[in-house]
């Protein structure tokens, strides 16, 4: 198994941060959370999805994107041929805030040691921001999905691509010519095809 500095193997990490995030009360969040959501997936896929919390299914059973818009986050990897198991699913924080409001900076302040230790733990190629939330924390901008959705940054050596969040397109179901969803499809195919393009240059996904 490799190791990371120190000796520690990368199983033996993972379990300590996901030890550290479960015992967490760095802020407020902690009191009314049932489960932490940690994440899920391959902890070594290129591909990474960040949202913006735990919702109330997730928050409940203490897995993420298992709600409404989790079941359309997988169908929409599917319809581009890539399996859900494959990737790697986490939020910027890991328990729900109340009544699914945004989480606040200090929360999110709060959660960050634990995104930026999954991120050094995964050494992904793309991390796909599931929107505005997401985008803006990571990106540090003031600019909204709308306009930087779709577009490849890049970003401490790994390409970032923003994406609406599913529960966006749950609210917009019109499938015309440049609607959410439409965009969405576009937006997967260019997830996939750059991802493919990755997987053929050094031969692991």
């Amino acid at each position: 198994m490799s190791n990371l500095s120190g000796g520690i193997s990368r199983q033996s990490a993972w379990e300590e941060l996901e030890g550290r995030v479960r015992s967490c009360t760095a802020c407020d969040l902690c009191r009314g959370r049932k489960n932490t959501v940690f994440g899920q997936g391959n902890r070594s896929s290129s591909l990474v999805f960040v949202g913006e919390g735990p919702g109330a299914d997730e928050d409940e059973q203490g897995t993420a994107f298992v709600g409404r818009a989790g079941k359309l986050l997988t169908a929409i990897l599917q319809a581009a041929d890539i399996e859900r198991e494959d990737v790697f699913i986490t939020n910027i924080v890991k328990c729900r805030p109340p009544n699914n409001r945004i989480p606040l900076a200090k929360e999110m302040m709060a959660c960050n040691p634990f995104l930026e230790a999954q991120l050094a733990l995964l050494r992904p190629k793309i991390v796909v921001c599931l929107g505005n939330t997401a985008l803006k924390w990571l990106m540090k901008t003031s600019e909204g999905i709308s306009s930087l959705r779709g577009r490849w940054f890049p970003w401490r050596g790994i390409l970032l691509f923003p994406m609406f969040h599913p529960s966006y397109l749950l609210r917009n179901d019109s499938r015309k010519k440049g609607s959410p969803k439409e965009l969405t499809w576009q937006d997967i195919i260019a997830v996939k095809e750059k991802l493919d393009a990755l997987t053929a240059e050094e031969g692991v996904f």
